[in-house]
């Protein structure tokens, strides 16, 4: 699963049946008939087909069907409001029993602090977030530390004359950084402490390539809406920006709609979504999550019988929990002196020599 992304890395180092009665399921996994392993899937607001985040756990659940010869179903809340229900009926059911229930993102906090308390004897893990709890196995990340790395390659090249030539809707079109700016810009989802993360990362990544370099930013207030996103990423762009991160979700495509209609530069996140863009000619790079091995380690703990409930696991630069990937347009186009510079400045966040911030404030 992760030979495509490791190929691209260009930074030093290591690289069901449905639930019936659930609404918003698109149950399916599979296995085989006697799998021993059945396992709930709640994912985030926006579903599968995001290209991001829940497609990110999707993954993961997908390799541990492959590999650990598991069964699964899928559910894909509408509403906030839906996440108690979801994993309660996972929790709750008995024909199948879900040896494992994977709650995918820090919105279903709350519903899991109750729903772990009723269900004590269920096995549950979280993304995003932590609850300590015995039957809980928590994941979470140091966005913080692959937005530095993205920010700082943006921050490198737009110091810099940098051209792609590329095509967009069949047409041919170079894609390019201006020689008169030193913009970038950062688009954020819905604003809260775990997104401000990612904008914290980025803005000190960039800082560290030059101190002088202006980081525009702003929060489209929604998931799952291109049109705000590019909007955004429009007004960016015209105000200077040559490459702009987004952490947004769906939002995300309006960057890249915008990007490559201007000709201009952008960066993904959570998967490389330069495999799945019609505007991967746009995306110099991205911030992979990888939702798909902690979605993928927790089934196999399960399946092992080494569940590490009440354990709260963090996944950064140092255990690949993050990467910053270069886009599959760009390969072997990112000059040398910055990918060195790159390889750097990782090592110096993994040997504690650079300490990323978290808040923006500090950046």
């Amino acid at each position: 699963m992760r030979d495509n992304l490791d190929r691209r890395t260009f930074l030093a180092g290591t690289t069901g049946a449905a639930l019936t009665g659930l609404a918003g399921c698109t149950g399916t996994g599979g296995g085989s008939d006697d799998a021993e392993t059945n396992v709930g899937m709640v994912y985030a607001l926006g579903g599968i087909g995001d290209k991001a985040f829940n497609d990110m756990a999707h993954t993961g659940i997908q390799q541990a069907e492959s590999e650990l010869d598991i069964s699964y179903s899928n559910t894909e809340p509408e509403s906030q409001s839906q996440f108690e229900t979801m994993q309660r009926q996972f929790a709750s059911s008995t024909d199948p029993t879900y040896e494992l229930v994977c709650c995918i993102g820090f919105a279903q906090t709350s519903a899991l602090e109750t729903n772990a308390s009723e269900f004590s004897d269920q096995k549950f893990m979280l993304v995003d977030s932590v609850v300590e709890s015995d039957n809980i196995a928590s994941y979470v990340f140091r966005e913080e530390e692959g937005s530095f790395q993205v920010g700082h390659l943006a921050g490198l090249l737009t110091t810099r004359e940098f051209s792609h030539d590329g095509s967009y809707n069949d047409e041919e079109k170079t894609f390019s950084t201006k020689p008169d700016s030193t913009t970038v810009g950062f688009i954020g989802g819905k604003e809260n402490p775990l997104i401000k993360k990612f904008e914290a990362g980025f803005i000190a990544g960039a800082h560290h390539a030059d101190e002088n370099i202006e980081v525009l930013s702003a929060y489209a207030g929604s998931w799952n809406d291109p049109s705000t996103g590019k909007e955004i990423a429009d007004s960016m762009y015209e105000n200077g920006a040559d490459v702009i991160y987004h952490a947004a979700g769906g939002t995300g495509s309006g960057l890249f709609k915008a990007a490559a209609e201007r000709g201009r530069l952008a960066i993904g996140v959570d998967s490389d979504q330069s495999l799945s863009s019609a505007a991967s000619h746009t995306i110099v790079a991205s911030m992979v999550k990888h939702v798909d091995t902690a979605v993928f380690n927790a089934t196999q703990n399960v399946v092992d019988e080494e569940f590490n409930g009440g354990e709260v696991t963090a996944l950064g630069l140092e255990k690949d929990g993050v990467e910053a990937v270069i886009g599959t347009e760009y390969e072997g186009e990112i000059p040398s002196s910055i990918t060195d510079a790159l390889a750097s400045s990782k090592d110096a966040i993994n040997n504690g020599e650079i300490d990323v911030p978290t808040d923006p404030e500090n950046a």
